[in-house]
Order: C-alpha cells, then sequence, then structure tokens
C-alpha cells in the first residue's frame, strides 16, 4: 500500500468523524424489579454516561420512547414514571425489556438505554373454572386418565405455575406431565370406583407455584359415576404444528385434530373441545366438535402474536378424554408501511446557517420482520439537505449548502421512508422550515395620524378608538408593543388622560372629560418592535372632546336682585309691538344644546297683554294698553335650550304699566301682596261674568279660540324642522317712536358655532331707575345708575345695540 493511498484513507476516516460529531452515541442497560415504586431510581446516567449534569439542563435532556421513566435534569437520575407490570408488559416473553433513548439539543445527541423488567411473584395460579364435571363409568379401569384443566399463572421463572396436588381420596391420584415447554396435569383412576358405594365424588385440584411467598389457586373436581363405558379417547398425535400467515382468511382449516376410542356405539362417538386458550386466541379460533377441523374466526396480526399454544380435548361419550397440543406458528408478511416519528426539528433556521445544520432527528420503525422490516429513507430539495444515518432506526436531516432566504423563504421538506418488502410500503412525512431574517424592518401605522373623537362626561376606562402598526419581520421581530409617549396637556401629563394598551393598542380614557374645560388635545404613541435591537416609529393622536347638554341656560338679564323688585316701564300709550325689554340668556354648551328659545309661561293680566320671541327674547306688547289693564305686571318667561334631553331656566319680569313714576310709585308700594289679591278678583270677575250672560260665554269661546289658534301657529313655527338663527338688526326702534326715555341697550347673540373667543357683555347708557323702599315715607329720588356685567365666557357671542325706549323701576 503506498504512501498516498493510506493518507486518502486517514482523510476519509476523519471526514466520517467529522460528520458524527454533532450526536454521541452510547447505550447502558439497567435491570430492575416489576412493580417498584413510582419515583424509584433506576439509575443516573450523568455518572454512566459521563456527562456534566449542566450539559443536560443545557441541552434541554429529555427521554424518548416510553412513558415508564422521567428524568431529573438536575442531578441526572432516572426514576420510576409509572408502574410497570411484566405481565402486561411482555406477557410470557423472557427476558423482558423496554428501550428509550435520551436526546440533547445543542448540539443533539442521543444515548439509548435498555430496561430488563425481572420478574417478582405477584400473580397466583387461577383456573379459568370454578369447577370440573366428570362423569366416569364404574367400569372405568385402574390407570384411566381424565385431562385436568391447567392453571394459568402470568409469571414467569419460579414463580410461575410448579405443582399440582389433590385433596386426599382413595380412587384418584396426579399425574403431573409436560408437553413441549408446559406443564400439564392429569388424574389417574387408583382404584376401580362403584356406584353402588358412591355415585359422587368431590374433590379439590390445588396449583401452586414457586415463589416465596408461595401462592396457590384451586378448583373444584366434581366426579359423577357411570355404567358402561370403559375405554377413554386416544389423540393420534400428542402434537399437532401449523404454519399459517397472517393474511389468512376467516374460514381457514389450520389443522385437523383426530382421536380413536376402542369402544363401539354410541360410547366410541368422540367430541372435540378446546381446553386451553392461550391470551390473544380468544375469539379467534374454534374447532369442529365433529370433525376436528381446527378453523381460523378472525385475523391474525404477527405483530401482537406469532404463535398460539393451544390444548385440545378429545372426549367419548362416558366423559374419557384425552388431550393434544396444536402449536399454531403464524408467519409475516410486508403488511405495515415504516413508522416515522420525528424525534426533534427546527421550524425556523437562519440564512447564515453553516452547512451541515442538523435540523431534525428521526426515528424510523417498521414492525415487519427480516427484509420486510429494513427501511430506506430519501427526501426532496437534493441541493440544500441531507439524510445522514446515526444509528439503527435513527436519523438525522442536516443542511447541505447556504441557504438564501431571498431565493425562498420556507421549505416544505418530504422525507419518505420504504422498506424492502414485495411489494414494497413507505410513508412520508413533511418538516415545514423557516428561514428567519434579522430584524431590519420598523414597524408602519395604519396611518400617519390619527384623530378620534370622545363625547364628554365620560366613562373612566372607556375604549376611545384602536390603533394598529404592522412589522415586514418575522416572529418576534414583528411583534409590535405600543407605548404612550410622555407629554404633557395643559401642564398636566397625558397619562393622567389617556393610556394605551401595550398588545392591542386601545386607547382608553383615564379620567372623564368635561368640553367646557378641554376641547381638544393631542400626544404621540410609539410603536416598537420585538427585535434585538428594537426599531419604533411614532404617530401624532389628536383627541376631539365633543360637547353634551349638561349646562343649563343662564340669564344674564334681567338681573333678578335679592330685597328690591325690578319694573320696565311701559307707557299706556304704547303701540302694538312695543319693546318693553329683552331677555338675555347664554348656555355655555355648544352646537344645538345652546340654540335657546324663549316662552312666556305666566302673566298677571289673563288677557294677555305682552308676547316673548321665541328665539330673540323680546319682550313686546300684543294689543293695545287699556284702562282695565293693571299697572303691575309680573311675566315668568322660561328659557329653554335644544338639547336631548333640554334643560331649562326661569326669569320673572315685573312691568309697571304707567306714563309717569307718581302713578308708579303708588301701585307698587306692596306688588308682592297684590298679586295674589288681583289674581283672586279676576277669577272672580269672570265666574261673574259667565253665570250673567250667555252671550259673553260665547264670546269669550270666540276669544279662546282666538288664542289658542295664535297658540297653535307659534308652536308650529317652534317645532319647526327649520333652523331658526335669530337676526338681529343693527338698531331697533318702536314702531310709532312712542316713549319717552330713549335708551341704548347693548346685548349678545350668541350663535351655535364652536368659536373658543370669549367677548363681553354690558349694558352702556344711562337708564331711569326708580328704587322704592318699602319703609321709607315715599319720596322719589330718581338715580341714573348703569347696570354692567363682568366677562363671562360664551362661543361665537356677538355685541348688538338698539335703542330701547323703557324705564326701570325699582322697588324695595
Amino acid at each position: 500500500m503506498t504512501q498516498r493511498t493510506m493518507a486518502w484513507r486517514v482523510y476519509l476516516l476523519n471526514y466520517v468523524v467529522a460528520l458524527s460529531v454533532c450526536v454521541v452515541i452510547g447505550q447502558v442497560t439497567y435491570s430492575i424489579r416489576e412493580e417498584i415504586a413510582v419515583g424509584s431510581l433506576i439509575g443516573n446516567v450523568a455518572s454512566d454516561f459521563d456527562l456534566d449534569p449542566q450539559r443536560l439542563n443545557a441541552g434541554k435532556a429529555r427521554i424518548y420512547g416510553t412513558d415508564y421513566v422521567e428524568l431529573n435534569r438536575g442531578r441526572g437520575d432516572i426514576v420510576i414514571k409509572e408502574r410497570i407490570d411484566r405481565e402486561a408488559l411482555c406477557g410470557q416473553t423472557t427476558p423482558c425489556a423496554f428501550d428509550f433513548q435520551i436526546i440533547l439539543e445543542n448540539p443533539m445527541q442521543f444515548y439509548s438505554i435498555n430496561v430488563e423488567i425481572t420478574d417478582i411473584n405477584d400473580n397466583a395460579p387461577c383456573f379459568k373454572k370454578t369447577e370440573l364435571k366428570f362423569e366416569i363409568s364404574e367400569t372405568a379401569q385402574v390407570g384411566s386418565k381424565y385431562v385436568l384443566e391447567k392453571a394459568v399463572d402470568d409469571d414467569v421463572g419460579l414463580n410461575s405455575l410448579q405443582s399440582y396436588s389433590l385433596s386426599m381420596n382413595e380412587n384418584f391420584v396426579l399425574n403431573p406431565y409436560t408437553i413441549g415447554s408446559r406443564a400439564n396435569v392429569e388424574m389417574i383412576l387408583n382404584k376401580p370406583l362403584d356406584r353402588e358405594k358412591r355415585d359422587r365424588l368431590s374433590l379439590v385440584l390445588t396449583a401452586m407455584d414457586g415463589g416465596n411467598p408461595q401462592l396457590s389457586g384451586t378448583i373444584q373436581i366434581v366426579v359423577a359415576v357411570l355404567d358402561a363405558n370403559d375405554n377413554a379417547p386416544i389423540c393420534s398425535q400428542r402434537e399437532y404444528k401449523s404454519n399459517v400467515k397472517e393474511i389468512a382468511t376467516k374460514g381457514t382449516v389450520i389443522a385437523r385434530i383426530s382421536a380413536s376410542d376402542a369402544d363401539e356405539g354410541p360410547h366410541g362417538f368422540i367430541q372435540y373441545s378446546i381446553s386451553n386458550m392461550p391470551k390473544g386466541a380468544v375469539d379467534l379460533f374454534e374447532i369442529d366438535k365433529d370433525s376436528g377441523d381446527f378453523i381460523l374466526l378472525g385475523q391474525l396480526d404477527y405483530e401482537k402474536y406469532n404463535n398460539y399454544e393451544i390444548d385440545i380435548l378429545a372426549s367419548d361419550v362416558g366423559g374419557n378424554k384425552d388431550v393434544c397440543k396444536l402449536i399454531i406458528t403464524v408467519l409475516d408478511i410486508n403488511d405495515n408501511p415504516p413508522t416515522i416519528n420525528i424525534m426533534s426539528a427546527s421550524s425556523t433556521v437562519s440564512e447564515d446557517a453553516e452547512p451541515g445544520t442538523v435540523l431534525s432527528m428521526i426515528n424510523v420503525q417498521d414492525p415487519d420482520s427480516n427484509e420486510n422490516g429494513n427501511v430506506h429513507c430519501s427526501h426532496d430539495y437534493h441541493d440544500y439537505f441531507k439524510i445522514l444515518p446515526t444509528s439503527k432506526h435513527f436519523l438525522k436531516l442536516v443542511t447541505d449548502s447556504t441557504l438564501d432566504r431571498e431565493a425562498m423563504s420556507d421549505y416544505n421538506i418530504t422525507v419518505t421512508c420504504s422498506d424492502e418488502g414485495v411489494p414494497s410500503l413507505s410513508s412520508s412525512v413533511t418538516l415545514s422550515l423557516k428561514i428567519s431574517d434579522v430584524n431590519d424592518n420598523a414597524p408602519v401605522f395604519e396611518r400617519s395620524s390619527y384623530e378620534a373623537y370622545i363625547v364628554e362626561n365620560n366613562t373612566p376606562g372607556l375604549s376611545i378608538f384602536t390603533i394598529k402598526a404592522t412589522d415586514a419581520d418575522w416572529n418576534q421581530n414583528c411583534r409590535v408593543s405600543y407605548i404612550l409617549e410622555d407629554s404633557s396637556v395643559n401642564g398636566v401629563p397625558v397619562s393622567s388622560y389617556v393610556s394605551v394598551s401595550a398588545d392591542s393598542g386601545v386607547v382608553h380614557a383615564v379620567r372623564s372629560f368635561d368640553y367646557e374645560q378641554i376641547k381638544d388635545f393631542h400626544f404621540h404613541i410609539k410603536a416598537q418592535d420585538g427585535g434585538s435591537p428594537p426599531l419604533s416609529s411614532n404617530v401624532t393622536v389628536k383627541i376631539q372632546i365633543q360637547d353634551q347638554n349638561d349646562n343649563p341656560p343662564q340669564v344674564l338679564y334681567p338681573v333678578q336682585t335679592g330685597g328690591s323688585v325690578v319694573a320696565e316701564m311701559v307707557p299706556r300709550s304704547a303701540d302694538v309691538g312695543y319693546l318693553v325689554t329683552k331677555v338675555v340668556a347664554v348656555d355655555v354648551d355648544s352646537g344645538q344644546n345652546a340654540w335657546l328659545s324663549y316662552k312666556l309661561q305666566k302673566a298677571t293680566d289673563r288677557a294677555a297683554l305682552f308676547e316673548v320671541g321665541l328665539q330673540n327674547g323680546e319682550i313686546r306688547t300684543i294689543r293695545q294698553v287699556t284702562d282695565k289693564d293693571a299697572v303691575k305686571q309680573r311675566l315668568t318667561v322660561i328659557v329653554e335650550d335644544n338639547g336631548q334631553p333640554s334643560r331649562s331656566a326661569t326669569v320673572i319680569v315685573n312691568v309697571a304699566v304707567a306714563d309717569s313714576f307718581p302713578e308708579v310709585l303708588s301701585e307698587f308700594t306692596d306688588f308682592s301682596h297684590d298679586k295674589e289679591y288681583n289674581e283672586n278678583l279676576t277669577f272672580y270677575l269672570v265666574l261673574a261674568l259667565a253665570v250673567v250672560s250667555f252671550l259673553f260665554i260665547t264670546c269669550l269661546v270666540v276669544i279662546i279660540s282666538v288664542k289658542i289658534y295664535r297658540w297653535r301657529q307659534s308652536r308650529i313655527l317652534y317645532h319647526s324642522n327649520l333652523p331658526v338663527i335669530p337676526y338681529y338688526p343693527p338698531r331697533y326702534s318702536d314702531t310709532l317712536g312712542t316713549g319717552n326715555l330713549p335708551h341704548v341697550y347693548n346685548y349678545e347673540v350668541c350663535r351655535t358655532s364652536d368659536s373658543r373667543k370669549s367677548d363681553k357683555f354690558g349694558r352702556d347708557g344711562s337708564q331711569n331707575v326708580l328704587i322704592l323702599d318699602r319703609s321709607s315715607t315715599g319720596t322719589m329720588q330718581r338715580i341714573v345708575s348703569s347696570i354692567n356685567t363682568d366677562q363671562f365666557s360664551v362661543y361665537r357671542c356677538e355685541l348688538r345695540q338698539k335703542p330701547l325706549h323703557h324705564s326701570l323701576v325699582y322697588l324695595s
């Protein structure tokens, strides 16, 4: 061998070792008793495989292949997780063992462990029947054999069935024997029976195992003594063998059992029956009692049971029996496709992963035997991945070249495993693999800015609206969190106004807003992804507060004084439409909540002399003043806004119908006391007039009808859907220029826009005011005064002027 050839072989050997460096192979065998307590220690893999316990935690060590045990990563102990029953696990198979693997990651490694289960004496021998009956002729010869039912003991070895004993009697003895590997027992007639002395015997058969302590089971044997039949059947073979494929169909005759009986006539007629049916064979076979044909009733499965040993009885009419054994061997066929189990798989790999990176550990099993169980695996995407065997039944899928996410962002890798049977069977599994990217995209909001509306007097915690940002990156890099940027609104931190849900982006109101205090504000929200380092973007959010009708109208004029009675003077010569005064009111709400309407609720005179403008609040005369009209007039005006529900305020206007101050003084000296008297007097006059004349009643009805008609006309105008916008010309003057006290009256017209400006309301110009003190002697003082009100905040109020011909009288 040349030096060059030797170097080449060394290179190949190093290459093979390098491919397997990511998986360390090891195997250890433990032996435990069945039924040991849960939590019992089996072994320590850290010491047995020379592993650092920290490696078990770092590699996320886990057990694959069994549920009976679990791993303590901290110490490396393997302990019992579930109770292990050897009989349930292996049946009669010895030795009994199970395998499992320990898987580690980063790098991927696995270790194989074999656990052998030793038997304990936890099963007593038992009989399937509680009573066994025999009918034996009294002519039976000494030495006649009677096959007894075998006891079943699921234990193995010394713990299994070892011996039988028969209760004391003078006619029968036991004769244990074996057929193949199974222990059988028969009862031999040791002394002839005498039906005339005793026609029925009752015996007890006891089966005992060899365990410590020894366990046993019993069956009652009842012998009925008959006459005549003195020959027992004899099987032609002590043991029958038959091979049958697992695909044999129902009704297949597996074997034919035959026996002979030296007796003649009905005593020589033989019937066949199954004496002992092993586990897994119940309802699977039957025997024709007359012909002895052993017939298949179900479907065989080599992978569950590959052989059966069945005892068959040949019985004559007299109760004589012989037993033979039928051994059935099941032949395997290729009827199971390979089973593919993904032990560990990476769903994501970085596009810069090195070739040879382990993506998945695969376990492949085929329960068939020989070439039917030999499996080969292949896959697609041969240019990027490959499959490498690690040990029997285990494979690993690794990268074979550099991956490019821009060329392909994900792969669906189909792994196909086929066996060598004829015809070949195969199974496939698809592994989904995503190529991860770096965090190079910041979150992007759906809008460049947001604007939302909320009605004032809201409930704290109310959800206002939701913002949404998306990130083009993957997984954690595209997980967006929302953060409220620090800022202030009117010197108060914005966090005391609103909050934002970090996960959903829902913006909540922290407090209840008041439109009259704040009408809008804005703030910034940051969307930040979960990458490392994180990327973020900001968006501006503006919140508009919407008005709610939560403020009643406020009457600015006339001013309601506490100790004095203020009266507006109307000359008796005033024409229809004479402007008496104007009720001025404002509403700090906005929109239609600030649209005000005025109506007259109550007047001193029942024959109405005045009316109030629905929209402008002007009080004017609606007829000529007569001598019957009282000097003192008291009007109650209701001011209502247009909100839903509406709010209102009430103002009382005192009017003096007189041409001079002395007349007013004489009438208003006790205004409040005369009011009730005048109202009662009017009522009695109307009642008297109604009694005096039917004609007067008719006239009254006509008058009332006219007033109702006018009232309905005014209501129709008020309830009309057409917008009513009061318009006031720059100057007002009485139609005929009546009145001898011209003055200028300044007032504000409040509109329904959302202006935030606040104007002043005032009254300029001198006015004649009469103030009478009830405790004085009646001396009249003429005082010129002006009324000025403080500034108040209203929305879009215009200052108007108009001439007003009237006088004010103050009565104390």
